[in-house]
């Protein structure tokens, strides 16, 4: 995965997959290091894809910042966190489904709280797979599709069509 990411972005973008720990960010370059990083976690593919997602939706000034200037709020969210949560997670999870078929890898929408209020997962997947094929018909960001493409190309997988989308993400190949 960090061959096909920086094989696309490193030279054009100067931004670069890089292996995390606990916690996924991304860092601009900066004084000590020259080049941007997408910081995945615990070596996840899953957590690469997703964090990529955020990358090629995030303009050029967000990419300056770090985590793209966004405010995050942690796990034991109450409902009304929990809704905004979910609000900006859908085109990042949309776009994560799509890389996540091209690769020929199970998706499964996160949530992301375990530890607060209980979220519709039915009613969010519904909405990431509604973004999705809204990317499908109407083209996806030019950096997510190119990844998608190299993903393609990579994994000798069958281009997206609106069938391979079902509405129970739960591990969907």
């Amino acid at each position: 995965m960090i061959l096909l990411f920086d094989g696309q972005f490193a030279a054009s973008h100067n931004t670069r997959l890089v292996l995390g720990d606990d916690e996924p960010i991304y860092l601009p370059a900066d004084d000590k290091v020259p080049y941007h990083r997408v910081v995945f976690a615990h070596g996840f593919y899953a957590s690469a894809l997703h964090e990529i997602a955020h990358w090629t939706l995030a303009g050029e000034k967000r990419r300056q910042l770090v985590d793209y200037g966004y405010w995050y709020c942690p796990d034991g969210r109450d409902a009304a966190q929990q809704a905004e949560f979910e609000k900006v997670e859908i085109k990042p999870q949309a776009i994560e489904w799509a890389m996540s078929q091209a690769a020929g890898k199970p998706f499964r929408v996160s949530t992301d709280n375990l530890n607060g209020a209980e979220p519709d997962r039915e009613s969010f997947t519904a909405n990431v797979r509604s973004q999705l094929l809204h990317y499908l018909q109407q083209g996806f960001p030019s950096r997510a599709r190119q990844f998608i493409n190299t993903l393609h190309q990579f994994y000798q997988t069958p281009v997206l069509k609106a069938s391979d989308f079902k509405a129970e993400a739960q591990d969907v190949l």
